[in-house]
């Protein structure tokens, strides 16, 4: 097992950075920074494994059925961070994208030793939330190796379930229990094996790409606009008069007066002033449009 790790990219030694220990500060962010730029080129190289997530990720959601992400430690903190910034982003329900974290909840801001060394915890988790042929699962290890994700995976092809690999390492253990593997190399760390640096950045901006282009693909993005947005306070209200304002040309009173109409929710708004019809009808509009606030204009002017 030792040497199986020492053999991993993000386990190796970094050899512009073996003296970083004696330089100054200046030279020691340098180095942390050069080693960044690096990231998005990496990412850019999995942009196809990555496309084929995102289709998954729509079917599942238009089924009915979920996006889950499962990882342990840092792994695991990334996929519930991308998870709870949705129901707020894309006023999606909290079950819908789901964040599962090896040890529970707890382990988010403590580390729960030996929580991620059992493939079955991987599965007993997916049990626990009754995973279903129509969701998809992406199990997240920057080392490509972690037992938990492996059971979760093999455990989620077993029910049917699409099953992805996201990982930092070439031919990762985790990409033969799935049904693709998304491998960003981003090679050694500043610090050897310190993968909540390169690695869950890279990570951190697949999962981004994910449900940032699922979401738009399910028509909660109007041309750059975050339509779906849940007005939960003030500040996510002025954010939606903007954004009805931007696109509808109303000024701020038609803007807030139309959103309150609509009961907060931007997308009719839009379709009411853009169409010059009641909230009733915006929200008819929407429906016939699979909620796709161009689509919805479009059949009104048809």
């Amino acid at each position: 097992m030792e040497e199986h790790l020492r053999s991993l990219t993000t386990e190796l030694r970094n050899e512009k950075t073996m003296n970083i220990d004696s330089v100054n500060t200046m030279d020691i962010i340098s180095a942390i920074n050069k080693e960044d730029f690096k990231v998005a080129a990496a990412v850019q190289e999995v942009l196809p494994e990555i496309e084929t997530a995102v289709e998954w990720a729509c079917e599942s959601l238009k089924k009915g059925g979920r996006l889950i992400y499962i990882g342990a430690g840092t792994s695991g903190r990334l996929g519930v961070l991308d998870a709870v910034e949705c129901p707020p982003t894309f006023s999606t329900p909290p079950d819908r994208v789901l964040g599962i974290i090896a040890g529970g909840e707890n382990a988010f801001v403590r580390a729960v030793e030996g929580a991620e060394d059992k493939e079955e915890f991987g599965e007993n988790d997916l049990i626990d939330v009754a995973l279903t042929a129509n969701d998809t699962v992406i199990g997240i290890a920057a080392s490509g190796r972690t037992p938990y994700v492996k059971g979760a995976l093999r455990y989620a092809r077993k029910v049917g379930a699409k099953a992805v690999a996201l990982s930092c390492n070439n031919n990762a253990s985790i990409t033969k229990e799935a049904d693709i593997g998304i491998e960003v190399v981003v090679g050694p760390e500043v610090l050897t094996g310190s993968t909540r640096m390169k690695a869950a950045t890279a990570h951190k901006m697949v999962l981004n790409m994910i449900s940032t282009a699922t979401m738009i693909r399910l028509g909660k993005v109007y041309e750059n606009l975050m339509v779906d947005v849940n007005v939960s306070n003030q500040k996510l209200k002025d954010r939606a008069v903007n954004i009805i304002e931007t696109v509808t040309n109303a000024d701020y009173d038609q803007a807030l007066k139309t959103l309150e109409k609509a009961n907060n929710q931007v997308k009719p708004a839009i379709v009411m002033i853009k169409t010059a019809t009641d909230y009733e009808k915006a929200m008819e509009l929407l429906e016939k449009a699979d909620g796709d606030v161009r689509k919805a204009i479009s059949i009104y002017e048809d």
